[in-house]
């Protein structure tokens, strides 16, 4: 037996925090089901009041490998480090250099989205270089 996995955030603003992580690993916002033309037909046909519409989003991944990504909103905000955190794997196999340039370009085009630097992790013996970043809400997330 296969298990998928679904990874989730808890957020403030589902579909604009889908929208920067659907942009930030080529990503594209989950489809309404068979039968629907929109979310909005859908929310609509089942009744659902429209200041609950952006309480919940998903992205998927086009090609069907990576995990399907759910955003829900809830009341509190961030308020400590996340326990989890994505890896984003952009320089497999580079050497050194050009694994620097390839991170620090994903890392700007991150930037353009509306992530933040926290830290940038020089090479050590155990690990290469890597940037951690955090999304527009605040969670971690680090790119290698």
């Amino acid at each position: 037996m296969s298990t998928t996995v679904q990874v989730t955030f808890d957020c403030a603003e589902p579909d604009s925090l889908a929208q920067f992580w659907a942009a930030a690993l080529g990503y594209v916002v989950q489809p309404p089901p068979p039968g629907f033309d929109s979310w909005e037909q859908l929310l609509r046909q089942h009744d659902i009041p429209e200041e609950q519409w952006d309480s919940r989003a998903g992205v998927i991944d086009p090609d069907g490998n990576g995990p399907r990504l759910f955003f829900q909103r809830v009341p509190e905000g961030k308020t400590a480090k996340n326990r989890v955190h994505l890896d984003m794997h952009v320089a497999i196999g580079l050497g050194e250099d050009e694994r620097r340039a390839r991170i620090e370009a994903e890392v700007t085009r991150l930037e353009a989205l509306g992530a933040s630097v926290l830290w940038r992790l020089e090479p050590e013996p155990m690990s290469g270089f890597c940037v951690a970043m955090t999304d527009p809400e605040g969670n971690e997330f680090c790119v290698d």
